[in-house]
Order: C-alpha cells, then sequence, then structure tokens
C-alpha cells in the first residue's frame, strides 16, 4: 500500500488548514438519529474517485470526513486525527486518509494508524449507497 501526503506550506500545516471542505450545498446532507443522509445528487463532490466532504454542525457531535475512493466505495471518517485533533483529507492514488497538520499521521480505510504520531486509530463508520443516497451510520 503507498502512503503519502499532501504538499502544504508551513503555515498550512501549522494552522491544520485541510484541502477538504463543506459541501457546496449544504442542503444535500441531513443527520438524525445516529444516521447520517447524504444525496449524491446535490453532492457533486463525490461523484469523482476521492472527492471527499466534511460534514460540521447539523447536529452532529463532531466533524464527518465523507470520500469517495479510487474504486468508486465510499468511507466515511470521525473528521478528528487522533494526534492533535486536526482534520483529514483522503490522498487521490492511495488507500490512506491523512491528517492535515504537522505530524502527518497516515491511517487506512479501516482508521488504522500507518504512520505518524497518532497512537491510536480514528473512528470509522459503515456507509451503504441506497437509491443515490449514501446513509452513514454514526
Amino acid at each position: 500500500m503507498t502512503t503519502k501526503t499532501y504538499k502544504r506550506n508551513i503555515f498550512q500545516r501549522l494552522m491544520g488548514k485541510p484541502m477538504t471542505q463543506p459541501p457546496t450545498n449544504n442542503a444535500c446532507w441531513q443527520h438524525d438519529d445516529g444516521v447520517v443522509t447524504i444525496n449524491l445528487s446535490k453532492a457533486p463532490e463525490l461523484t469523482e474517485a476521492w472527492g471527499a466532504v466534511c460534514l460540521e454542525e447539523g447536529g452532529l457531535p463532531h466533524p464527518i470526513l465523507v470520500m469517495r475512493d479510487g474504486a468508486g466505495g465510499y468511507h466515511a471518517f470521525c473528521n478528528k486525527c487522533a494526534h492533535g485533533g486536526r482534520k483529514l483529507d483522503p490522498v487521490a492514488g492511495t488507500e490512506t486518509v491523512c491528517c492535515c497538520s504537522m505530524g502527518k499521521s497516515i491511517y487506512d480505510y479501516e482508521g488504522k494508524v500507518l504512520s505518524g504520531p497518532a497512537q491510536g486509530p480514528v473512528q470509522t463508520y459503515a456507509v451503504r449507497e441506497v437509491n443515490n443516497h449514501l446513509i452513514v451510520t454514526l
């Protein structure tokens, strides 16, 4: 498995500025009783390989990273690095997500630490696709 991180300048890393942004259409998702539903027809960020969105607020207990991998599968993570609590980004061309900060911790799609200073895994969530909607169970 290839592990790599994105090249960012020192200020981007110090500030913990992730590459993954909220969806352009915030009405594409809703959270209800521990289940996040994303309407894929309203979430263009998730139509391409390694596309991703960061979901925040809306009653969520913490930010969620939802991404599409290179094979068309979907993954969801608690969007807080286990090292310093910074955001995560999918790494195109790999089966990993990485931390946006100085530590550069790298995790696989099961949330296991592959490299970096993180001492434990990042939480992952079950994702299934039903009728052009993603259902993420928190």
